[in-house]
């Protein structure tokens, strides 16, 4: 039957089963009465007795109109059963009673006649407390409509968990009509829906009488089977007067609004967190690959959520330090290099992606040409056999793509100073929604923060790179052969580009068959650096063909260091003359030389410091203290010149450093090339800040001066 508006399942057929009493009959707790023909009480119901106050034996045989009816009421009375007793009909109403205790109570009537098989009349007589009969009737006046038209889902399933009553709200909620929701389980009537986790719920309820409020569930209804929905329930288990559970109450509410708001602040609060962390994580150094993986690995982060699969291509011509792509209509090619692949799993689609480091040129139909091309991004929803084929390199690309379930494409430009470098290419293959606008919004934002340092790191790598090839290019390739040494030199740049510049070294041949050996370390790095120690190294080389003393070479490199600029520097300078087997060395504010003498402890030669270059002064050509020390030599003995890149660093003593150095000279001599590599390998680290310049000198046998054949 439907009851205003809620819709219930049809009354079925009786158990076979006997059930317990219960219901409605024991909330009214109906009274029963009959009387004889003569309005004497024949039978007489405990409920009777409950109502009246009179017990079985008190009220048997007595006449009904003298022990119920006040006095003002017998003549009615009387003839309201005269009439009914005629066969006028039922009588119903309510009417006041005297109760046991004198009182006078009001109760609901109903009477009618009885006739039993030798054709004796009875009256019948049903009687409720009026009180309770009406706050029946107000419940339901209420309950009904309340049920009816209430704005929330209602339910109420048997202990089967079978549908009993629906009211129209929850139709809608559910999209399904009430009469496919009766006599059936949620699993039957919403298999969209998580049924196991409501039945559940429900099972939980009826068991234990304790409620379940605000479950949350999300799914789609057959009438709105393109947007998410959001309901809240809460269960109550249900009892008669009597305790029995009869079933159990649903409360549905249709929370999509909030959870859509929720959902959406919750949004707006990962979209800040990722841009914060991007910038923190991004352009961490000015390295121009390592910038690029970090935003890579940003946007596939757990955290993130943005993409499955993310590749950072710039174009080529970034690379080689021209001037990037200006937005604006393009039909032509682009030649562009992949800085980086991340994904978000262990996946096979990376091999879809362009390997990392190869340079590859694609057509204007590409969508990443086409996002470079015109400055602007591009989102493909939903990607079609037809947009893949613009999307991956290849064919074989292509059909990886679809395996792995890629299904949603966006590419955004990376600008930088008005200018366009590259592009990032975002996939999304197990995420199932599809990219949208504020997809692109946030992805925008990342690569526009992104470029700024990919740009920083482009640029710096094209100053480092510059550098670099400068200083390169000015120090000695290859090492000259000298009279009486064997002579082995390494060059390092620094881990960062901001520490390549000054460090320089020379091995310069001079009359009589001597040599200048030179190591020097200008302050400053980059391309000013560079220059600089160009500068000196060839002043140096030019006062070494005068043949001057060390002291002296120092004074006159100090009154040119003067004049550049600010420009401070130190230096070791030593000559060697073979014939004599004598070393004269000089150092203005260096590290002093190591001596490595077979059979001996490595000594860290005691010389006078001297001062830097560039703070000793003019004054005669002398005026700075510069003292020239000569070491006799022979044949075996090694001589170690540095600069101290090699030993300083920012977390160990000098002292430590040192010891540590003549540690890695001492015993059995390696050749000089394996040295060179085993002191570099032991000393430097990786993100060393500072380059370092290293020269190592063996002396070999050679003959003296007045020996026939000797340079006079």
């Amino acid at each position: 039957m439907v009851t205003s508006g809620a819709s219930q399942v049809e009354p079925g057929p009786a158990r076979v089963a006997p059930s317990e009493p219960g219901g409605l009959l024991d909330v009214l707790s109906v009274a029963a009465v009959v009387l004889d023909a003569k309005g004497r009480i024949t039978l007489w119901s405990p409920q009777a007795q409950d109502l009246f106050g009179w017990s079985a034996e008190e009220a048997l045989g007595s006449y009904a109109a003298e022990l119920l009816v006040t006095d003002e009421y017998v003549d009615l009375v009387l003839d309201l059963f005269a009439k009914v007793m005629a066969g006028g009909g039922a009588w119903a109403g309510v009417f006041p009673v005297r109760h046991k205790d004198g009182s006078a109570r009001l109760a609901e009537f109903r009477n009618m006649r009885l006739q039993d098989e030798h054709g004796g009349v009875y009256a019948l007589g049903i009687a409720c407390d009026e009180a309770v009969v009406r706050g029946v009737e107000r419940d339901l006046a209420l309950s009904v409509p309340l049920v009816a038209q209430s704005p929330l889902g209602l339910a109420v399933l048997d202990t089967d968990l079978r549908y009993v009553l629906v009211n129209p709200m929850l139709e809608r909620i559910n999209g399904i009509p009430a009469e496919e929701h009766l006599g059936r389980t949620p699993r039957e009537a919403l298999p969209f829906l998580d049924t196991e986790v409501i039945e559940a719920s429900m099972r939980q309820v009826l068991e234990t009488g304790a409620p379940l409020l605000d479950q949350y569930g999300i799914g789609r209804t057959p009438s709105d089977p393109g947007r998410e929905r959001a309901w809240s329930g809460s269960y109550y288990r249900l009892e008669d007067p009597r305790g029995r559970v009869i079933g159990v109450a649903l409360v549905v509410v249709d929370v999509t609004d909030s959870y859509r708001a929720a959902r959406e602040a919750a949004e707006a609060r990962r979209r800040l967190d990722l841009i914060a962390r991007a910038s923190v994580t991004v352009g961490t150094t000015l390295d121009l690959e390592r910038t690029a993986r970090e935003l890579a690995d940003l946007v596939v982060a757990e955290r993130a959520g943005l993409a499955d699969l993310a590749s950072v291509d710039v174009l080529d011509s970034v690379l080689e330090g021209g001037v990037a792509t200006t937005p604006g209509p393009r039909t032509g090619r682009a030649l562009f290099m992949a800085l980086a692949v991340a994904a978000a799993y262990e996946t096979a689609s990376v091999r879809a992606a362009d390997p990392v480091g190869e340079r590859t040129t694609y057509a204007a139909e590409r969508l990443v040409t086409r996002c470079v091309s015109t400055g602007r991004p591009v989102l493909v929803s939903h990607i079609t056999g037809t947009d893949l084929a613009h999307i991956a390199r290849d064919g074989a690309a292509a059909n990886l793509l679809a395996r792995e379930g890629a299904h949603s494409y966006l590419a955004v430009p990376l600008i930088a100073r008005g200018q366009v470098l590259g592009a990032l290419g975002l996939l999304r293959t197990r995420n199932p929604l599809p990219f949208d606008h504020d997809d692109v919004t946030l992805a925008g934002e990342l690569a526009t923060r992104a470029a700024i340092a990919i740009d920083n790191a482009r640029w710096y790598q094209h100053a480092t790179d510059t550098a670099l090839t400068l200083q390169r290019h000015l120090l000695p390739q290859p090492p000259p052969r000298s009279a009486g040494l064997r002579i082995a030199y390494r060059y390092q740049p620094a881990a960062a580009a901001s520490g390549i510049g000054g460090d320089w070294f020379d091995a310069i041949p001079q009359p009589k068959d001597k040599t200048a050996l030179v190591v020097g370390d200008v302050m400053g790095h980059g391309v000013h650096a560079a220059a600089t120690m160009g500068q000196l190294r060839t002043a140096t080389r030019t006062l070494a063909d005068l043949g001057l003393d060390p002291a002296r070479v120092l004074r006159h490199l100090d009154h040119i260091t003067a004049e550049l600029d600010q420009t401070i520097a130190t230096c070791v300078y030593a000559t060697w003359d073979p014939h004599r087997s004598r070393c004269r060395v000089a150092l203005a504010g260096h590290p002093p030389p190591i001596l490595v003498r077979a059979g001996q402890s490595p000594e860290l030669l005691a010389l006078p410091a001297g001062v830097p270059l560039g703070t000793g002064g003019l004054g005669d050509l002398g005026g700075a203290d510069f003292e020239t020390t000569v070491l006799d030599l022979i044949p075996g003995d090694r001589l170690v010149l540095y600069t101290d890149g090699l030993v300083e660093t920012r977390d160990d003593a000098l002292d430590d450093r040192l010891d540590l150095l003549l540690g890695l000279l001492t015993g059995p001599g390696l050749p000089l090339e394996a040295t060179c590599d085993r002191l570099l390998s032991a000393l430097r680290h990786p993100d060393a800040s500072d380059d370092v310049a290293l020269v190592i000198a063996h002396v070999r046998p050679h003959p003296p001066l007045d020996a026939p054949g000797a340079p006079t």
